[in-house]
């Protein structure tokens, strides 16, 4: 018999119970060949003695393992490995070896996909962190969107109604949006037309999946969207840029980029382009409405941060205007409700959103029915309508306030015009002062910095009046001190 105790390695101090680390030691032991099949083992009494530990722990490693079939057990008799173990090369034993797999790189062949990744760093976050644009959550409707929740998840019709799945999202939500996008962006649309995801990321890349191949060209904006840019790239196709400038993106580019080649798709934030928060002139809606019905190209219209507006009423988008199909409109109540509420949706024709339904049953089988009701009931008691219209007020007083702290205490350092709408601003440093300096700052964090452009997107949504005054304070802090 093979002397098993020096195999087993046991850590007093582990959270693992000591019974699973005897069986996970045996398991090794026999999956690197140490232990063959039919091997004896000791009995519980002499192993326990081994080991230093009770009886019991040992007995309920043993029926762990037996009712895992790694062992088979025939009492008052004997205990051996199964005979089912395949025959398998002895290895080296180490102890800690069981526990370091996921510690080793990945070394057998994978797709990498370029870019950032949301990964953690293992560094601490400032307390302090100005975000890219988002709502505050200590204003959002959420209480009566859980009570609704909750009150859906009590309703035997309500149940029943949930657990029917549709890959294209609810029925009693999808009903409700085209009330909603139809009084709010002018769409004429039925829920055959609509889509709803988690989140506009995830239209955006069911959109380049089935649009978007190896060799195939893509137009975007320059600066643009970092994270649909990677959605678009990881397709094969060619991201061609376009500079936006204070009218939005350059139509007159696009129109000479497509004498000269095959466009599959252009994609663009009309009403609050990311980063820069410009908006798309009316003089170049038309153009690339345009020029998408000459040269036969898709327009993926982002509907960024269109529920906010603070001068004059939006603009409407370009899927509401007369064109082919040929537009894909995108969304998200995530600005609305908060990042966490993962709610977005697609707007097409229906041939293309049962497409992209069923690629998104390939990755997503089910959808948050309770959730998406709960929204829906939202918008038929008024309570979301009444939450825009305080949010927009409350936001428009911040975007004031921060207007007046970035011209009172920063404006040496720092130019940015102010946008109509949307809940951040481009702020571009002079070029005296790097904006790579304001990161890995241990004061404050900024999220959307981008270097290219010695710019940043300071999100003053989600913060009051004394968080945006800490938020300049920081940032002066640092500047002066360049």
């Amino acid at each position: 018999m093979i002397p098993i105790a020096h195999l087993i390695s046991i850590n007093k101090e582990s959270n693992t119970p000591v019974y699973r680390q005897i069986a996970v030691s045996i398991i090794m032991a026999v999956r690197n060949g140490t232990l063959k099949a039919n091997a004896p083992l000791p009995g519980s009494r002499e192993l326990a003695k081994d080991l230093g530990v009770h009886r019991k722990t040992v007995v309920a490693a043993y029926e762990e393992l037996s009712a895992q079939e790694w062992i088979t057990v025939v009492p008052r008799k004997r205990i051996t490995v199964s005979e089912h173990i395949p025959e398998l090369e002895p290895a080296n034993w180490k102890p800690d070896e069981a526990r370091e797999g996921y510690q080793r790189p990945f070394e057998l062949p994978f797709r990498t996909i370029p870019g950032p990744t949301n990964g953690e760093t293992g560094a601490a976050v400032p307390e302090l962190v100005i975000d890219d644009g988002h709502p505050d959550i200590r204003l959002s409707p959420i209480d009566p969107l859980l009570k609704t929740y909750r009150a859906y998840t009590t309703r035997r019709y309500a149940v029943k109604s949930a657990n029917v799945s549709s890959a294209q999202g609810t029925h009693l939500l999808r009903e409700e949006m085209v009330k909603y996008l139809s009084e709010s962006r002018g769409l004429h649309i039925s829920i055959d037309n609509i889509l709803v995801t988690h989140g506009a990321q995830m239209s955006i890349y069911l959109s380049a999946q089935l649009l978007l191949g190896a060799g195939s060209n893509v137009i975007v904006g320059k600066p643009g969207y970092p994270v649909a840019n990677m959605a678009f790239g990881v397709t094969g196709a060619n991201i061609l840029e376009v500079d936006v400038d204070e009218n939005g993106i350059d139509t007159e580019a696009i129109g000479r980029i497509c004498q000269k080649k095959k466009i599959a798709a252009v994609y663009v934030i009309p009403h609050h382009h990311y980063p820069t928060t410009v908006t798309l002139s009316v003089e170049r809606r038309m153009k690339l409405l345009e020029l998408s019905r000459q040269y036969n190209f898709t327009i993926i219209e982002d509907d960024y941060d269109f529920e906010y507006h603070y001068t004059s009423a939006p603009y409407l988008p370009l899927a509401s205007a007369g064109h082919q199909g040929n537009v894909i409109y995108i969304g998200s109540f995530s600005k609305i409700l908060g990042p966490s509420i993962r709610i977005g949706f697609m707007i097409a024709p229906k041939n293309l959103v049962e497409q992209c339904a069923a690629l998104r049953m390939i990755i997503d089988v089910g959808n948050d029915s309770y959730m998406q009701n709960a929204l829906a009931g939202l918008m038929m008691d008024g309570e979301l309508s009444r939450h825009l219209k305080r949010a927009r007020k409350i936001y428009h007083q911040r975007r004031d306030f921060l207007d007046g702290l970035l011209d009172q205490k920063l404006g040496r350092f720092l130019d940015y015009t102010l946008p109509s709408g949307g809940m951040a601003i481009w702020v571009r440093l002079r070029p005296a002062f790097p904006v790579t300096a304001l990161e890995g700052s241990p004061l404050l964090h900024i999220k959307g910095v981008y270097a290219r452009e010695n710019a940043f997107r300071f999100g003053f949504a989600s913060m009051n009046e004394e968080e945006l005054e800490s938020a300049v304070d920081g940032i002066y802090a640092i500047l002066a001190g360049l």
